[in-house]
């Protein structure tokens, strides 16, 4: 195991490789057509229905962006589209939508640059976020370091197979501007006023000196209109808060309300991304490893199902994780009450209380945002098949992940570079 020397990783609780090899280096996504993501559907349950199932591929365009653009083609509320799983920009992507009540006919007569729509199917139900099979990637890391480069492509390849640590990747965080998990923080304690200033002025080194500029003045004056007038129209949730926040001052949580509620959850979904990123590092710097149980550890299945390592069922459990029955898991607590079973667990429960955040906080949280946080298991390990190749000194990697894991946590295990290398 290696650890992360970026505060940025660290700063998102991604602090460990599982991988020893010292890395190859490189940059990722050097133009769009480097990442590549197919969407694998689910089999069709009906195919009839108010809903309408359309392929989307788009190149370069911020998921809700794309979305609220096609809704504005078609007259519609953006409400009334429906995903699988959210896409990245700065990538070419193909995935499935499901949108109420329009014609194939109206989605094929839908013009946008880089972006086309196929009608596919109808349905009775919309699509919701993890209705998909999986995802499947296509990847050029570009100017990788070309001592030993073939060497360590063939020892990560076999890392990966055997399992690298299952951390939400940096876009869960927003990417060059990593702040969803401090909004998220900001909703979950009731401080709408903080997770306003927080999405629409907290600065990041990253961004062009001009935003950071505006963002910085906001901070300062908290002036709305001053801010209306200076941000681009390509920052358009910022421009929508600030417009709120000039017609009715101090409303802070009418003004966090203007972002689209899959938004909203996304903000507290992050935050306990970072929860689980912090617990799996505990847990690795620790010591202890991926794939062998210790008594407190929980486990779930192939089919769902639940359990807990105990010093009595280790050697049980163990058979099990080698078989591929089942793998160690963390649980990201939501509205009900949480009780750790585990050391990395009471990492979690610590950072709770340290934000004085608990069940009621999650509860109160779901009400306003809408979205029910009940809480889940996430594997510990990801495990991946990669076809790699290399073509001089840039690396391709083809593989298929599950829904809710993340390409660029393969590719930083390849790479160990400056995560902004991968956004």
């Amino acid at each position: 195991m290696r650890q992360s020397p970026f505060p940025l990783e660290q700063d998102l609780g991604m602090r460990c490789y599982a991988s020893d090899a010292p890395g190859i280096g490189g940059k990722l996504r050097s133009a769009a057509e480097d990442f590549v993501v197919e969407e694998i559907p689910l089999p069709a349950a009906d195919t009839t229905g108010p809903f309408l199932i359309c392929r989307l591929t788009k190149k370069n365009w911020e998921h809700q962006h794309a979305i609220r653009e096609i809704a504005k083609r078609l007259g519609i509320s953006h409400r009334r589209i429906g995903w699988a799983g959210t896409k990245d920009r700065r990538a070419v992507t193909t995935q499935h939508i499901s949108i109420y009540k329009v014609s194939p006919d109206e989605i094929r007569a839908v013009s946008l640059r880089d972006i086309t729509l196929e009608p596919v199917r109808q349905q009775n139900s919309q699509l919701s976020l993890g209705d998909l099979a999986g995802n499947r990637f296509d990847i050029v890391i570009r100017d990788c370091i070309p001592t030993d480069l073939d060497t360590q492509v063939k020892q990560i390849v076999s890392d990966v197979a055997s399992g690298v640590p299952n951390y939400y990747g940096l876009q869960r965080f927003g990417g060059v501007r990593p702040v969803t998990h401090r909004v998220g923080e900001y909703l979950l304690r009731g401080d709408y006023e903080g997770a306003v200033l927080t999405y629409i002025g907290r600065e990041y080194p990253q961004e062009p000196e001009q935003v950071r500029a505006m963002r910085r003045i906001f901070m300062e004056t908290r002036d709305a209109m001053q801010a209306l007038a200076a941000f681009p129209v390509t920052l358009g949730y910022e421009r929508a808060m600030l417009q709120y926040l000039h017609n009715r001052p101090q409303d802070y949580a009418g003004a966090i309300l203007e972002l689209p509620p899959k938004l909203l959850s996304m903000f507290v979904s992050a935050f306990q991304s970072y929860l689980f990123n912090e617990a799996l590092s505990a847990r690795l710097l620790e010591g202890l490893t991926l794939t062998e149980p210790s008594p407190g550890d929980r486990l779930i299945f192939q089919n769902g199902r639940e359990d807990l390592v105990t010093a009595a069922n280790t050697g049980t459990a163990a058979q099990h994780i080698r078989r591929g029955r089942c793998s160690i898991a963390i649980f990201m607590p939501g509205r009900d009450p949480f009780k750790p079973s585990s050391r990395s667990e009471q990492v979690i429960a610590d950072i709770l209380s340290q934000h004085r955040i608990g069940p009621d906080q999650f509860r109160k949280a779901s009400e306003f945002v809408r979205t029910a946080f009940s809480g889940a298991l996430r594997p510990i390990a990801l495990r991946a098949e990669v076809t790699a190749s290399i073509e001089e000194m840039n690396v391709r990697l083809s593989f298929t992940l599950p829904p809710g894991h993340y390409a660029t946590t393969v590719a930083r295990e390849f790479m160990k570079a400056d995560p902004l290398q991968m956004i």
